[in-house]
């Protein structure tokens, strides 16, 4: 993403986040209720990003910047302080088991970002017809200590929605609370923090790979997985399919390790525009440790 909403939209205005778009009827209605807004969508799923990216193509949306990742890691290492004019979260995923809290989004440590993200004036909308995870919310934002909350009735917009829509048909009661912050806390402390794409050069021969199996690599704040294998048909070299994750981010990998005069040269491949974090390093030293297993050598490493 680029560094400042200017560049992502290439004008002025308030900033406005939902979190959790699905098909993204919503934010077509904010565009035509608030032509003067910046509206950014943040998903996790990948059919519902490309639902709505289409959606937003037939009906001519101009300015709304679709983005597929986890709410949590958008607003504590893409967003600055007073960033932001509002936040919207329709009906998000309830994770109702007991070993499922953990994945909810809104926990105090998210409504203390919240609070240093949004400008004076702004404020978080829940709506959520699950009345324990609207009640976990009310609990969490007052545990925060930097929020206070009003309960209302939701705006029409939001029960125009998916799944309002769908639990209206059910005769279901919704509930609707507007969070506004009442102390702006430090900012958080980024956790995927870019680092210099890394490389490594071995000695051996590629040729020694012949075979392989699942690696799995741990570091302290994720876990790489070196996945599969596959030779090139063009040249000696061999990539390898890698995934890795870290705080709230899952990147999906290629690793390219390929002869040179001087050697067995390892690096990222530019494929899918990875994000430069700690999780790319440790997949290149991932990959070096399977090629080791084959008798090959580190002559030089910069990860």
């Amino acid at each position: 993403m680029p560094a400042g909403p200017d560049a992502l939209f290439q004008r002025e205005g308030p900033l406005v986040l939902e979190i959790g778009f699905g098909d993204g009827r919503f934010l077509v209605e904010l565009e035509r209720l608030h032509p003067e807004w910046n509206l950014l969508g943040v998903e996790i799923s990948l059919a519902s990003v490309s639902r709505a990216f289409r959606r937003m193509h037939r009906e001519g949306i101009e300015h709304v910047r679709l983005y597929r990742g986890h709410g949590r890691m958008v607003v504590r290492d893409f967003l600055k302080p007073d960033s932001l004019r509002r936040i919207y979260v329709n009906f998000p995923d309830p994770w109702p088991r007991r070993n499922q809290v953990s994945y909810r989004l809104l926990q105090p440590a998210f409504f203390r970002m919240a609070a240093n993200r949004l400008a004076p004036g702004g404020d978080l909308l829940l709506t959520t017809d699950h009345a324990e995870y609207f009640a976990f919310a009310r609990e969490s934002a007052r545990a925060s200590g930097v929020m206070s909350e009003a309960l209302g009735e939701p705006p029409p917009e939001t029960l125009r929605t998916k799944y309002a829509l769908k639990w209206q048909e059910e005769d279901r009661p919704i509930y609707h609370v507007v969070f506004t912050p009442t102390d702006n806390p430090p900012p958080p402390e980024r956790a995927t923090q870019s680092q210099p794409m890394q490389h490594a050069l071995l000695d051996g021969d590629l040729s020694a790979v012949r075979s392989f199996s699942k690696h799995v690599r741990q570091f302290d704040g994720g876990t790489v997985i070196v996945l599969e294998a596959y030779r090139s048909l063009t040249d000696d070299g061999v990539t390898f399919e890698v995934v890795v994750e870290e705080a709230d981010l899952r990147q999906e990998l290629l690793v390219k390790a390929w002869e040179k005069e001087d050697g067995v040269f390892v690096g990222l491949q530019p494929f899918g525009d990875p994000m430069g974090t700690r999780g790319c390093r440790e997949a290149v030293h991932a990959v070096t440790d399977v090629l080791t297993g084959y008798g090959l050598t580190v002559r030089q490493a910069w990860i």
